[in-house]
């Protein structure tokens, strides 16, 4: 059940964020349900491989690179999905950004709503 509530926060929070910037479009519901899932998976699965290899980089940025990384999770996720379309770069970085602060208001508020309940 915790995995389906979190899959329905990150699609609101990337329809949100699809809908708040330009540069990015997705075509439906659907479409961004498929964006959480695969963005969940390559956040879990690539980027601490990324990260690890690559802490030079970070270090050396003060911790800048890893908006790269992110960006890139978006870009990539951007060409295996039909549908969902970052146009640029600096797209990719304001999307993962947002996407990342409308998250975490989301699961906020439905954090405190779990302690409410107890």
């Amino acid at each position: 059940m915790n995995i389906i509530l979190r899959i329905i926060l990150s699609t609101f929070a990337v329809l949100i964020t699809s809908y708040i910037l330009p540069g990015v479009k997705i075509d439906g519901v659907f479409t961004a349900i498929f964006v959480a899932v695969v963005l969940g998976f390559l956040n879990n699965i690539l980027k601490p491989i990324l990260v690890y290899f690559t802490i030079p980089a970070t270090v050396f940025t003060l911790g800048l690179f890893l908006f790269v990384i992110n960006a890139a999770m978006v870009m990539l996720c951007s060409k295996l999905i039909d549908g969902f379309v970052v146009e640029g770069f600096w797209s990719a970085v304001f999307f993962s950004i947002i996407l990342s602060f409308i998250s975490s208001l989301l699961n906020l508020s439905q954090g405190n709503r779990n302690n409410s309940n107890q």
